[in-house]
């Protein structure tokens, strides 16, 4: 399924959303070096390209607190230790794409003050200037918000061209491909046609953010080795859902 709207070629600033599961490699679940390296490879190349390089991390690898009802543990408190997560995902991303050379720092919304910095709207703008490719942790800082909704505040915040979601599966479907063997993928969809249809893309709170914003999201598979740099760099991987 497609429509004549393609990204545009010349993008310049980007914001990734990177499910913590992504880290977790195969399995999904704690942190995988080798998965790490290879994200962090195709990054540091994107940022390496001059484009302005934001990432946002979710901790799911770790903990999902909304679904761990097992647990004796309040909402409140659930979502406060998946925001936690966050940040650890985020500093072993930094470490990773250290050790590869790449200029990079965390900025969590949640204060740590003794192991990240806090994060404000004035130095990721000039981290992001300098070349360096911001790690945002904590989500938006506040509980019931997940990470898609954090991912879309940076991205607007950001000014990015584009925000760059990378899952476990190709793109959007018009119903969900474990269940459908017929279901299809779109190559581009309006935001109009997400929410008409309810199709499964970010929550609706981000949803509404990029198109208030004219945000423009590109859903892909970022478990795929060389998807995560060909998403900025203007291929036609997943789907893109436009204004």
């Amino acid at each position: 399924m497609s429509d004549e709207h393609s990204a545009d070629s010349k993008i310049n600033t980007v914001l990734y959303k990177l499910s913590g599961e992504m880290l977790g490699g195969e399995r999904g679940i704690g942190l995988d070096a080798d998965e790490l390296d290879r994200v962090a490879s195709e990054l540091f190349s994107v940022a390496s390209a001059g484009i302005k390089t934001g990432v946002v991390v979710g901790g799911g690898n770790h903990f999902r607190g909304a679904r761990n009802s097992a647990l004796s543990v309040s909402t409140l408190r659930a979502h406060q230790m998946g925001m936690l997560f966050t940040i650890a995902n985020a500093i072993a991303l930094e470490q990773a794409l250290q050790s590869q050379g790449a200029a990079a720092i965390v900025q969590s919304s949640v204060a740590v003050p003794s192991i990240v910095e806090l994060f404000d709207g004035v130095s990721f703008t000039q981290h992001l200037d300098n070349g360096a490719i911001v790690v945002f942790a904590g989500g938006t800082g506040c509980t019931h918000f997940t990470t898609d909704t954090a991912a879309s505040l940076r991205a607007i915040e950001m000014k990015a061209d584009i925000l760059l979601k990378a899952t476990d599966v190709e793109g959007v479907y018009d119903s969900d491909p474990a269940k459908n063997s017929e279901a299809r993928m779109y190559d581009s969809l309006s935001f109009d046609q997400v929410l008409a249809d309810n199709l499964t893309v970010m929550d609706a709170a981000s949803i509404a953010l990029c198109r208030e914003h004219q945000m423009p999201i590109r859903v892909f598979n970022g478990s795929i080795p060389g998807n995560i740099s060909k998403a900025a760099f203007g291929s036609d991987v997943g789907t893109l859902v436009h204004f």
